[in-house]
C-alpha cells in the first residue's frame, strides 16, 4: 500500500504507543487481582480474608507506582481500611505520585540508574516492614524493571560505592542484564531471595512485571522473592569473563566473594508465590493488534534471549526492510527486545541510549530510506541516561542529518546518538511511562 512519509512516522508513533499502553499496570493487575466478598484472588489462587489482619504493600521498580496505583484500586477503600494496608514502594524520583495507603519513596533520581544512599534507606525500611509482620498477615510485593538499581542492600564489607563503580564497569564492556544480575544477587542481603527470607508473613505474593527476555524470575530486579541457592562461582565467572579484574572494585568484589560464606542462605518461612503479569511479547502483541487496525500487514517477534549488539540487530533489521518493500510481503514489522551497547572510554562517549544506538545504526546501515520508517524506543520512556525513550529514522531524518553534514559513523563510534538526533529532532520523549518491559520497534513501509 502507498502512504506517504508522514503517515508512515505516525503509523509507527501508534504502534509502539498501543504496545506501551498495553503493559501498563492499570490495565493488567485487574486481570489477576480482584476482590469477591471475603475472599481475594490472585490469578487462580484465592485467599480468605477474614483470616488477613493486615495486609503489607512493599516493591521496587520503574512501575512501582503505577503498580501501586493500581493496586489500591482493585482492593478498594474497605479493604484498604479494614485490613490497615500501608506499605513502602521504591521508585525513581520522577514517578512519585499521591496515593492512598502506601508509600513511594525516591530511591533515585531520574535518569541514574544506579543504587543511592536513599535506595538503601529505602530498602532498610521496606525489610523492617516486612520483618514485623505476623503469621496471620499478607504480604503484597510488587516488582518491575529497574529494581534491582531501586533496592539496594550491599552485603557486610561491600560499599555502595564499590558496588556501583562495578556495576557501571559490567555495562561499559557489554555486559548482558544475565551477567549484571548474576554479580550483584550476590552482592546484596535482599536480591536472590532475601526479601522472602526476611519476611515474616504467613503468605507473600509478589506481582511481576518482566524487563528480562525470557522472563527468568530469578533475573527480574534480580529475584529478591524467589528462592535460590548462592551461586558466586557463576560472579566470579562473569569478572573473568569480562575481565573486571583488571579494575579496583572488580578485585576487591572477587576477594569478597572467594571469602563470603554461603551457608548464610536460609529458607523463607512465608509461603510465598510469585506470578508474572507482564512483559516484552503482552506488548510486542498489543502493538501488533493496533498495526492490523491501521491496515497492515504485519509480522511480530518478540525476543527470548538476549541480543546480539545495537549495530548488529540495527543491520538485521535493514536487511529485512528490502524485501518487506515487495508485493505480498509484511509491511510492518514489530519486534521487541534489549539489544547490547559497547561503550567507548568515558573520556571520549557522548550520550545516548541503546535504542538511539540501534537507530543510528539503522540510518547508518542504508541510503535509501524512501518509503521507511523506524521507532525504537525503551517501553520505561527512559533509554539510557537521557531524558529520551529512544529515537526513529525516516527519509526526512535522513536529509535533516545530511543538510547539517553529520557524520553517522562518527556518533556511533563516540557512542553519541543523542546529540545526532536532538540536532535534527529525531529524538523519542515521553517521560515516565510508569512501566517497564524492555524495549519496542516499529518498522513501517510502503511499496
Amino acid at each position: 500500500m502507498q502512504r506517504s512519509n508522514q503517515q508512515l512516522r505516525e503509523d509507527a508513533r501508534r504502534i509502539w504507543w498501543a504496545g506501551v499502553q498495553a503493559v501498563q499496570p492499570k490495565n493488567l493487575l485487574p486481570e489477576f487481582v480482584r476482590v469477591e466478598a471475603d475472599v481475594l484472588w490472585i490469578d487462580d489462587k484465592s485467599i480468605d480474608l477474614k483470616r488477613i489482619e493486615r495486609i503489607a504493600i512493599v516493591g521496587a521498580g520503574k512501575a512501582g507506582a503505577s503498580m501501586t496505583l493500581a493496586l489500591e484500586e482493585v482492593l478498594g477503600d474497605r479493604l484498604l481500611q479494614e485490613k490497615n494496608v500501608s506499605g513502602w514502594v521504591n521508585v525513581p524520583a520522577d514517578c512519585v505520585q499521591q496515593t492512598r495507603k502506601v508509600a513511594l519513596h525516591p530511591a533515585r533520581p531520574a535518569g541514574r540508574n544506579e543504587p543511592t544512599a536513599e535506595g538503601v534507606a529505602g530498602t532498610q525500611e521496606i525489610l523492617r516492614i516486612v520483618g514485623e509482620l505476623g503469621p496471620n498477615d499478607l504480604c503484597l510485593c510488587l516488582i518491575s524493571g529497574g529494581g534491582s538499581a531501586l533496592l539496594p542492600a550491599p552485603i557486610e564489607g561491600l560499599s555502595l560505592a564499590t558496588k556501583g563503580k562495578l556495576t557501571r564497569e559490567i555495562a561499559a564492556r557489554g555486559g548482558t542484564i544475565e551477567q549484571l544480575n548474576a554479580v550483584r544477587r550476590e552482592l546484596s542481603d535482599v536480591k536472590g531471595g532475601g526479601l522472602a527470607r526476611a519476611c515474616r508473613a504467613g503468605q507473600l505474593v509478589t506481582l511481576i512485571l518482566s524487563d528480562v527476555l525470557g522472563d527468568d524470575l530469578e533475573m527480574i530486579a534480580s529475584g529478591p522473592t524467589v528462592e535460590r541457592t548462592p551461586t558466586p562461582e557463576l560472579a566470579l565467572q562473569v569478572i573473568e569473563q569480562l575481565q573486571l579484574g583488571n579494575c579496583s572494585a572488580g578485585r576487591e568484589v572477587a576477594a569478597l566473594l572467594r571469602k563470603h560464606p554461603t551457608n548464610r542462605i536460609l529458607p523463607a518461612t512465608a509461603r510465598v508465590t510469585n506470578l508474572l503479569v507482564g512483559n516484552n511479547a503482552t506488548a510486542v502483541d498489543a502493538a501488533g493488534i493496533e498495526a492490523e487496525r491501521l491496515g497492515y500487514s504485519h509480522a511480530m517477534i518478540s525476543a527470548n534471549a538476549p541480543e546480539a549488539t545495537a549495530e548488529q540487530v540495527a543491520q538485521h533489521l535493514m536487511e529485512l526492510s528490502k524485501s518487506m518493500r515487495s508485493p505480498g510481503e509484511p509491511d510492518c514489522l514489530i519486534s521487541g527486545g534489549e539489544p547490547t551497547v559497547r561503550l567507548v572510554p568515558e573520556s571520549e562517549r557522548g550520550l545516548g541510549g541503546r535504542n538511539q544506538q540501534l537507530a543510528l545504526a539503522a540510518l547508518a546501515a542504508t541510503d535509501d530510506w524512501h518509503g521507511l520508517a523506524l521507532l525504537s524506543g525503551g517501553t520505561d520512556g527512559e533509554d539510557g541516561p537521557t531524558d529520551a525513550a529512544g529515537a526513529f529514522v525516516d527519509e526526512q531524518i535522513v536529509q535533516a542529518a545530511r543538510d547539517k553534514g553529520l557524520d553517522p559513523a562518527d556518533y556511533l563510534r563516540r557512542n553519541d546518538a543523542y546529540h545526532f538526533f536532538e540536532s535534527i529532532e529525531g529524538l523519542i520523549k515521553t517521560g515516565p511511562t510508569h512501566t517497564n518491559v524492555c524495549d519496542l520497534r516499529v518498522l513501517t513501509t510502503s511499496i
